[in-house]
């Protein structure tokens, strides 16, 4: 399967910026290359704001960040599940992916590691597989919660790629403290991911299906 093959990709992000996070540049290439993508989000967050920051702003945060790549407004689906306890919601996330899977048909499914320390990614992770179990699937890459991450796939990503995710995660104001969310992590960690491939930048996956129909 390559990219050109690609009609529809379902991005499924935990919270606002995972997926800018783990494959804003290959959201930025799909999208160039003429890929309908959509991201489903599944907690804005809103218990968990720095203080002084209004309740609503992960979401006003999330809209501009998708403009960037650009990612079509109506393509954003924005669930409302509090953070850090998506596990109790797990059979409600099931029954959303399903429906995504039924109204979509995704041809392919991006979402986190089931490697990764955070429970809420991890419970998408899992919920993921089972709702699009007939799907290729491919984990993202967060290193700084992964224990163990198998770079099985690589994207290869240009500048104008590269600098779209930097300019989406701009946006993520309140976020702007964590060390991840610097221009210099990004850039490195895409340079990286690209010289194991022999390009300039890259992003990395973990192949958990890969399904040909």
């Amino acid at each position: 399967m390559t990219l050109g093959t690609l009609k529809t990709i379902l991005v499924l992000a935990p919270h606002p910026d995972d997926a800018e996070l783990g494959c804003g540049g290959t959201i930025a290439r799909l999208i160039e290359e003429g890929v309908r993508v959509y991201t489903a989000t599944f907690s804005l967050c809103e218990d968990s704001l720095p203080p002084g920051w209004p309740h609503g702003v992960r979401e006003v945060e999330a809209r501009k960040a998708i403009r960037e790549l650009p990612l079509p407004q109506d393509d954003l689906l924005i669930y409302r599940y509090p953070v850090r306890r998506l596990a109790a919601f797990r059979q409600e996330i099931l029954d959303d992916l399903v429906r995504l899977n039924t109204e979509l048909s995704p041809d392919m499914v991006l979402l986190p590691s089931t490697d990764d320390l955070h429970q809420d990614h991890s419970t998408v992770a899992i919920e993921g597989f089972r709702a699009f179990k007939g799907t290729s699937i491919y984990a993202y890459e967060m290193p700084w919660n992964n224990m163990a991450f198998r770079t099985s796939a690589f994207v290869a990503i240009g500048e104008a790629h590269l600098e779209r995710k930097i300019c989406a995660l701009s946006h993520y104001e309140t976020q702007r403290d964590r060390p991840y969310m610097c221009e210099e992590f990004t850039r490195g960690q895409a340079r990286t991911r690209g010289v194991q491939i022999g390009v300039p930048y890259a992003e990395a996956f973990d192949v958990i299906r890969t399904v040909y129909r």
